[in-house]
């Protein structure tokens, strides 16, 4: 599994690595707009991302602005439907406004709350298809 991690907090970025390194290789970007970058140059390079962890709440570009260009990107490369690139979003739990705009407007695969909780996080993945 390719995985590219987007976060702009050192402590919850390592969290992520070190529950996802297990399974794959982990990029990081510490913004929308390195991921956006990092994710449309992976797609030239035809190396796509199984998995994009994101943050909701960043600076520079927030994740819900970098789920809508990552969702048009893949319209111009012509990757719909269940070929999409799983985008599970991050968020604190007291953030319901934004989960529903990334969730239900943005395209977001799924997400999780903030502090990641390992196991429910594992257990995503594995309903998602991305693990066994």
């Amino acid at each position: 599994m390719r995985v590219l991690i987007v976060e702009d907090d050192f402590t919850s970025r390592k969290l992520m690595q070190n529950i996802l390194a297990p399974y794959g290789d982990c990029d990081i970007a510490v913004n929308g707009s390195e991921a956006v970058e990092a994710f449309e140059e992976a797609l030239k390079q035809k190396n796509p991302y199984d998995l994009v962890c994101m943050d909701i709440m960043m600076p520079e570009m927030d994740g819900q602005e970098a789920l809508k260009q990552i969702r048009a990107i893949e319209k111009k490369y012509d990757i719909r439907g269940n070929k999409e690139t799983k985008v599970v979003m991050t968020t604190a739990l007291d953030d319901p406004k934004n989960v529903v705009e990334a969730y239900y407007k943005g395209g977001a695969t799924s997400y999780i709350p903030k502090p990641i909780d390992r196991q429910l996080f594992v257990h995503l993945l594995r309903n998602l298809g991305l693990i066994s």
